[in-house]
């Protein structure tokens, strides 16, 4: 069993957050901590000179709010952040000593093998164990 978990998800999928967090449940050990991170991507420069300048901060905050609501009182912690999806993923699973990773994948395409998907560079770089969704 495991103390610390991150369970990094995308808001509009609510089925993978459901099955997410059921496995992070599981393998949580009794007085454990799960962490529900989402990572929102950076909003670039040639689009942010259009938008207020406080967007980004606005869109943190009313992630973070809808996650909490969905999740009050289920003793889960909440984490919005801003930049690169899998590099932040890792960044706050070393920083915070999280001890596993609950992430869900899609099927991997012909891109994902060129590219990568982020499930798949949390599990090749991740300090921590990682289990994976489908």
């Amino acid at each position: 069993m495991y103390k610390n978990i991150l369970v990094p998800v995308i808001q509009d999928h609510e089925t993978t957050i459901a099955s997410s967090m059921a496995a992070a449940r599981v393998l949580c050990a009794e007085g454990g901590r799960i962490t529900l991170l989402t990572v929102l991507a950076e909003i670039p420069t040639y689009v942010s000179q259009y938008l207020p300048q406080d967007q980004l901060q606005r869109n943190l905050t009313d992630a973070k709010e809808a996650l909490e609501a969905e999740f009050a009182g289920q003793g889960v912690s909440v984490e919005v952040r801003a930049g690169h999806a899998a590099q932040t993923i890792l960044d706050v699973a070393e920083a915070d000593a999280h001890d596993c990773i609950v992430i869900a994948s899609h099927r991997p395409g012909l891109q994902d093998y060129f590219l990568g998907s982020t499930a798949a560079r949390v599990v090749r770089h991740a300090q921590c164990s990682v289990h994976v969704l489908r």
